[in-house]
């Protein structure tokens, strides 16, 4: 599998596990009606987690759940920007804005691509 599907799908299983109530379904749509951009975005972000740890030498293993998740929502975050120029400010919310089950979701997708 290649690395934005890996990204993907621990994007879908960590919505399921930590999203309260019912997710947006896009949240959760199969890999074949994720659109081209998202498909894009997630493996660069994949590549840039796998790049980290790599250069790290493994040291991420002692980042905090806070600072892999932090991790993520920057490197996203670029990405929206690199797709859509302004994206809507709901889509690029400061870190400490984001709600908690997106939080532990973007730790989950780091430790998954980090293992």
């Amino acid at each position: 599998m290649d690395g934005a599907r890996v990204f993907r799908e621990a994007w879908i299983v960590a919505v399921k596990m930590h999203h309260p109530g019912q997710p947006e379904p896009s949240f959760v749509a199969p890999w074949a009606e994720t659109p081209e951009w998202e498909r894009a975005a997630a493996g660069a972000v994949y590549e840039q987690i796998v790049q980290f740890v790599s250069v790290s030498d493994g040291a991420t293993l002692w980042l905090t759940k806070e600072e892999k998740s932090r991790f993520v929502d920057i490197a996203w975050t670029a990405q929206l920007y690199k797709y859509f120029g302004a994206p809507e400010p709901a889509d690029v919310l400061d870190y400490d804005d984001l709600p908690q089950w997106q939080r532990e979701t973007y730790t989950d997708i780091f430790e998954v691509i980090e293992h």
